[in-house]
This record gives C-alpha cells, structure tokens and sequence, in this order.
C-alpha cells in the first residue's frame, strides 16, 4: 500500500466514517476516534502520519489531545490538521498554540481533503 496511516478524530460518527471511507477508498490505511482521550491511545500505538482532528470533543478537546500527542517522542513528526466548525482567528491561533499545522473549517469537502495529503 502506497497510502499514508492517517487517525480520523470526530464526535460525529456518521461524518468520522464518512471521512475515512473516503480516505480507505483511496488506499490509505485509517483508523476512527471519536473522542480526545481514544486519539491519543490510537496515536500512540497506529502511529499515524496525517491526523484530521475535530476540536469539539467530549472530556479532553482536540487542542488538548493534539498536546498530549506531540509531547510524546513518538507524536513530534505527525502532521496535526484541525477539522473543525470553530473558524475565528483566535481558534486558528489555539490550534498553532496545541502544535497542529493547520486549521480546517468545516465543512469541508472530503475529496478536498483527498487532494492535499502528501503521496
């Protein structure tokens, strides 16, 4: 397989599976989170390369799951993407502060999504 390991994270199953068909479909290998605290222990043990990460979640939010993950060796090198409904500067400017390298705004499409992940 040629595809890239990517972690799907999202509290809204229907659009979580949605998301990684689509990704499945164009050979990607992916895995589903629905919470910050499931990401984080799937992070840490399928080493995902892309992580397409919503910020609303129940307990611990995406800003603080993507802290968690990059204070972990392992979680340095893993390009963390916001997926998210929150699009004011200031949840751009938290998501650089949470160490992710870029803020989506929802929605978005999923094809879109296909066209800006590295091969």
């Amino acid at each position: 397989m040629n595809g890239r390991r990517i972690l799907v994270v999202d509290d809204n199953q229907d659009a979580a599976l949605t998301l990684a068909l689509v990704l499945e479909l164009e050979g990607h290998d992916v895995r589903v989170s629905h919470s910050g605290e499931e990401a984080v222990l799937q992070a840490s043990t399928f080493r995902p390369d892309i992580i397409f990460m919503d910020i609303a979640l129940p307990n611990i939010d995406g800003w603080q799951a993507a802290r968690e993950i990059r204070s972990r060796p392992w979680g340095r090198d893993i390009t963390i993407l916001a997926l998210s409904g929150y699009s004011a500067p200031e949840d751009r400017q938290r998501s650089a502060e949470a160490g992710m390298d870029g803020h989506l705004v929802k929605p978005i499409d999923p094809l879109d999504l296909v066209r800006i992940i590295p091969h």
